[in-house]
């Protein structure tokens, strides 16, 4: 008698039960730390919002912007330090009551890490065949928990209308040789002076009509500006804007760029300006060399990725806020880990793992030095207080240009 044939077992999820339940645990426990992480931040009770607000009703009761005048415990005293257009944008806060403006604040914000973060996150979930909700619900919860985005909300900061300005514009949302293609760049400029670096990136792109366009609608913005608060405006372009003893002490800890770490060194004394200066030559060049090759290469992330970082450190000030841009780094470096194997993977994964580490523990929140002088003999502080300066530099020379990458997403490829 034949022995009867017995099919192959067939290879399915033995456990999706719990393979749900532990991801469930997974993003429960990722929400359970974050009131942990927001504690220290709540000291800061929406600070720079109420500079905002104050100085508004200052220069709505006719007074000059740039005299408003607010004591602070660590910098001795703060100002509004914003571009004119700014103040048109915040103008209408000065109209409601604080907690309303820091509810739309808030809320803002938290829509704009939503969104960004699903932009970044999204493409590298398709790639890799992940489980969408989950992996978007984690990175989300990660970005939150990055003290950048714990400065920004409980500062009361603007950041996040810009990361999504220039973002939109430049990756995501805007097609390249759209019309409106550096219109978002432009309009960040105009709000903030720091995405200025990115109309530079589009020229070392050779994307002349986008930052042509980007160019003038920063322009426009400013004329505008202009034409509400003409003595206002010619104030800060020719004389508040050169004053960096406005926007507070360079060599306290929250201020991480190359300028920072230099004052930290030298203070009290001022660090000399010429190695700053051809520190900030050299970084520029490389850095935004790398982002041209990044972009030319079809990965546009990691181009604009490195941009930002290029503004963080040539920037007189940089506060722990401003640097957004170790979350798309972060995201760079996760997705190449993935299609890469063996010890290229296990590198990849350490240094996302570790930055990812830095960034939420960060560099003021927990352990702040304030403008206390680096002891040259103290390596370990040195490392903690100019934490991300030194993973910018290291990001700047490491993180990696991705191959094959979609062109539907990657919009940013240049013709060879």
């Amino acid at each position: 008698m034949p022995a009867e044939s017995v099919a192959p077992p067939t290879v399915t999820d033995d456990d999706p039960g719990g393979r749900t339940v532990r991801r469930i645990v997974a993003v429960l426990a990722l929400a359970a730390v974050l009131p942990a992480l927001y504690l220290p931040g709540l000291v800061h009770d929406f600070f720079d919002l109420k500079i905002y607000m104050r100085a508004m009703d200052w220069w709505a009761a006719g007074n000059p912007l740039y005299d408003y005048v607010q004591p602070d415990r660590v910098q001795g005293v703060l100002y509004f330090t914003y571009p004119p257009f700014s103040a048109l944008l915040l103008w209408p806060f000065s109209l409601v009551k604080l907690g309303t403006a820091v509810a739309a604040f808030t809320v803002l914000t938290l829509v704009g890490v939503v969104v960004t973060t699903r932009w970044l996150v999204d493409p590298v979930i398709t790639r890799h065949h992940l489980p969408r909700a989950f992996t978007l619900t984690v990175a989300v919860l990660l970005v939150l928990a990055v003290e950048s985005t714990r400065e920004t909300i409980t500062f009361g900061q603007i950041n996040m209308l810009l990361v999504v300005l220039i973002l939109a514009d430049l990756l995501f949302v805007v097609p390249r040789n759209g019309r409106w293609a550096g219109v978002g760049v432009g309009l960040a400029t105009a709000l903030k002076l720091f995405p200025g670096i990115f109309i530079v990136y589009l020229l070392v792109c050779r994307r002349w009509r986008a930052a042509a366009v980007a160019s003038a609608t920063a322009a426009a913005a400013t004329l505008v500006a202009a034409a509400v608060a003409p003595r206002d405006s010619w104030r800060f372009w020719t004389h508040e804007l050169w004053d960096t003893e406005r926007v507070g002490r360079t060599d306290y800890t929250g201020n991480q760029s190359l300028f920072g770490l230099l004052s930290r060194l030298t203070a009290p004394q001022e660090p000399e300006r010429l190695i700053w200066l051809a520190l900030v030559v050299l970084v520029t060049g490389y850095g935004l060399w790398r982002a041209a090759r990044a972009a030319r290469a079809g990965d546009a992330l990691t181009g604009l990725t490195l941009t930002g970082l290029v503004g963080a450190l040539v920037s007189p000030i940089t506060w722990t806020h401003h640097i957004y841009w170790f979350v798309p780094a972060v995201v760079v470096l996760v997705d190449a880990a993935l299609a890469a194997s063996g010890g290229e993977r296990r590198r990849l994964l350490t240094a996302a793992v570790g930055t990812t580490a830095v960034i939420v523990y960060g560099v003021v929140s927990f352990q702040d030095w304030g403008t206390a002088q680096v002891p040259t003999d103290s390596v370990g502080e040195f490392l903690v207080r100019n934490a991300y300066v030194l993973i910018s530099l290291l990001l700047l020379v490491g993180l990696p240009v991705r191959t094959g990458m979609d062109r539907t997403v990657q919009t940013d490829r240049l013709p060879e």
